[in-house]
């Protein structure tokens, strides 16, 4: 089947309760250090699993938008990654609506191998969210214009919006946004290849966005990735991610993010939550938040690494402190 135009089933088959099946393979870009692949990448693994996942079942993203100008988003994705994928592995996809919300999806995905070995869970939300620009060559139908909106984050919101929403174009945005808090803010011009349907970010470009954060936030406490890589060999792993869309970001605004260290577990793991707004007539509005926890572990080989606890240095950076220099041992 094209992937750009709709399948010849009736229309109301897609949303019915069906399990699919797809192998893929993590792109390249995503093997970072040594051939791992992050956390990003394997939520792209989910996306085309559900993306694909909706293809089988006659709802191909093109054709929805070309037919019905009815744009695919994947509203919420909540992934758990038990299992690392190497650049060469194949990923085992399993996709199932989950009861109750039929643009819901389990995902399930497992590296091949004898036995194969369960790697990623993760939930999905997709939304059909209406074209504003121009006319649809057909009307919805009644099977579809169900699940239409006409505006991303209209649906019941999962977790607590953030509350940051009263600050004015006249205060010092990212100081409010960081104030009394164990937090790093920056702000960022939202290009068009974060975006997509021509003029709104998209989950992909909120996945981003959590990695380069990260990275920045770190940086900013003198443990950047290369400093615990050249010193200690140290690496950032992931077992769990969040992004939830709370409303639009359009091309060009400006975005505004927040990373936030909300606990650090024995040593062991570490949970920051993200935040994004855009500033509109003077007040912020939230578009997204999100939790993302982190371990360390040791590069043993090329291909091997283990779980470590936190040095001091590590560990009072997490926590507010700022960390003291070091040279390699």
């Amino acid at each position: 089947m094209n992937s750009t135009t709709l399948s010849p089933r009736p229309v109301h088959e897609p949303v019915a309760d069906a399990v699919t099946r797809v192998n893929l393979r993590p792109r390249y870009e995503g093997s970072n250090i040594c051939t791992w692949i992050g956390f990003k990448h394997v939520n792209y693994l989910v996306e085309e699993a559900v993306l694909d996942h909706l293809r089988q079942r006659g709802l191909a993203p093109g054709g929805l938008y070309e037919t019905y100008g009815l744009c695919v988003d994947i509203v919420d994705i909540d992934s758990r990654i038990t299992h690392a994928f190497h650049i060469d592995d194949v990923a085992m996809a399993e996709v199932r609506p989950l009861p109750g919300d039929k643009l819901a999806f389990a995902v399930e995905i497992s590296v091949d191998g004898v036995p194969p070995v369960k790697a990623v869970t993760a939930k999905v939300r997709v939304e059909l969210r209406l074209d504003p620009h121009g006319s649809a060559a057909e009307p919805v139908p009644d099977e579809l214009a169900t699940y239409a909106v006409a505006r991303l984050g209209t649906a019941p919101v999962r977790v607590d919006r953030p509350a940051a929403a009263g600050v004015t174009a006249s205060d010092d945005v990212l100081a409010q946004l960081t104030a009394g808090r164990n937090a790093y803010a920056w702000k960022w011009r939202i290009p068009y290849f974060y975006c997509h349907f021509t003029e709104r970010m998209q989950m992909s470009g909120y996945l981003r966005q959590m990695e380069e954060v990260v990275d920045l936030f770190l940086a900013d406490r003198g443990v950047s990735i290369k400093t615990l890589l050249d010193e200690q060999d140290w690496i950032p792993v992931v077992p769990h991610s969040r992004i939830t869309l709370l409303d639009e970001a359009r091309m060009e605004e400006e975005l505004y993010t927040v990373f936030t260290v909300e606990s650090v577990f024995k040593r062991l793991t570490y949970t920051s939550r993200m935040d994004c707004y855009v500033l509109r007539d003077g007040v912020l509005v939230p578009t997204a938040t999100g939790r993302i926890t982190h371990g360390y572990a040791v590069i043993e080989n090329r291909r091997d690494w283990s779980l470590v606890t936190f040095d001091d240095r590590l560990a009072g950076a997490l926590e507010g402190a700022p960390a003291a220099p070091r040279t390699r041992r």
